[in-house]
């Protein structure tokens, strides 16, 4: 049995109420029957599992504030300009339709220009405007329902500068977000154009595939026109893709909807905009790590940072004492976490609200990395509450250094 509602085995119904009954406490009245069978599925009705992986979630939706993103979250005008792909059309069932000129993507010119962390943002509000808004939309349209997506990537043009590694790692962050936020949201994806590399990229990034994910990939070389036609009405595919549908100005490629990428220009490097006088800069060892204390008077302070390091990336993360003496990242309370983040590239800035008074630790990670130092040069601030965030140069706001 396939696993979806109306097609369940006895092995399958037994499973589904008894992963209602256990994440029950987490539930809304719009996760039903057919949103709960995606975790399930995801890990092959395996019933621990699939509990993890949805609490997981819902603690990431709300270190990432998924709930607000459609309302709050503004997307980097470089990534609006240059992040490739859209949606456009709907398969013969209703599906919406993502095409992605991936082959096209300037990833260096991408991670020069904006954060990883924004990259992988503007695909978290993508997968909600579809949960909140198209999905529910097809779904009246059809009469069936419609939760999953039809995906095309176009690989024409794809070259070794798409294997550089930074940009194949935030490739590969983002597929692994999809696949642990929001499992079996993909119905089929084609990819055409394959080039010669491809199997090297392919490699790189099934590790991050949930099996049933890597069976729904098919992938072409410059024939894929009919395979296409068997899912895909012609008048729902743009003319450069073997349709009818072109954009108002006659562009066979609808650049409208669908962004087509393309060289990132320099103007759009951000430069690091931090005065030399105000930086503290410091090593970390190889192997090692460094742990900065910073005190957090009142609830409600404002911690800020802004770092950079020279030619590799670091780890970064920002926790809370439970104790008042020193304590292993893993004893404490994690309210930044820790990943990696690629400093050297850009310049990385942002700020957490601290909702308890305490000791905060940041932690530049480097143990993951036995053969270079890191070279740091960071600014790191505790604002007080009544000082308001969007004031530089505050009277109370504190430049601080360790205090080790």
């Amino acid at each position: 049995m396939s696993g979806h509602v109306g097609d369940l085995n006895e092995k399958q119904a037994k499973a589904l109420q008894k992963f209602k009954e256990a994440v029950s406490d987490l539930l809304c009245s719009e996760q039903d029957d057919f949103y709960l069978l995606r975790w399930l599925r995801a890990r092959n009705f395996d019933l621990k599992k699939s509990e993890l992986m949805f609490r997981n979630h819902i603690e990431w939706r709300k270190k990432v504030s998924a709930d607000k993103i459609l309302q709050d979250y503004t997307e980097p005008e470089v990534l609006k300009k240059y992040f490739t792909g859209g949606l456009h059309g709907f398969s013969k069932d209703g599906s919406p339709i993502w095409i992605d000129p991936f082959g096209n993507i300037d990833l260096k010119g991408l991670l020069r220009s904006a954060k990883k962390s924004d990259a992988v943002l503007s695909k978290v509000y993508i997968l909600e405007k579809l949960y909140s808004v198209m999905f529910k939309e097809q779904t009246q349209k059809v009469g069936s329902r419609v939760d999953q997506v039809v995906v095309i990537y176009d690989l024409e043009n794809c070259s070794r500068r798409h294997l550089w590694k930074p940009g194949l790692d935030c490739f590969c962050e983002i597929v692994a977000m999809v696949e642990d936020n929001y499992p079996e949201t993909l119905k089929i994806a084609f990819v055409i154009n394959a080039p010669r590399i491809f199997p090297v990229i392919f490699h790189l990034v099934k590790p991050f595939l949930a099996e049933e994910t890597a069976k729904k990939i098919h992938i072409f070389g410059s024939n894929y026109k009919d395979e296409l036609y068997k899912y895909i009405d012609k008048d729902q595919l743009p003319s450069h893709w073997g349709g009818t549908s072109v954009d108002p100005d006659g562009d066979p490629k609808c650049s409208s909807k669908i962004c087509p990428g393309g060289i990132v220009p320099k103007e759009y490097y951000r430069k690091y905009d931090l005065e030399a006088e105000n930086l503290t800069s410091v090593e970390v060892g190889r192997g090692s790590s460094l742990q900065l204390d910073y005190t957090v008077k009142v609830p409600n302070c404002i911690i800020r940072w802004q770092f950079s390091t020279e030619g590799f990336d670091i780890g970064f993360g920002i926790y809370r004492r439970t104790k008042d003496s020193r304590q292993k990242a893993g004893d404490m309370e994690e309210v930044f976490p820790s990943q990696r983040v690629n400093s050297h590239l850009i310049l990385e800035d942002g700020s957490i609200v601290c909702s308890k008074a305490g000791t905060y630790i940041i932690r530049f990670d480097n143990t993951y990395s036995w053969t270079r130092s890191k070279t740091i040069r960071y600014l790191i601030e505790v604002l007080e509450p009544e000082d308001g965030y969007s004031i530089p140069g505050s009277s109370s706001s504190q430049s601080l250094s360790s205090q080790n």
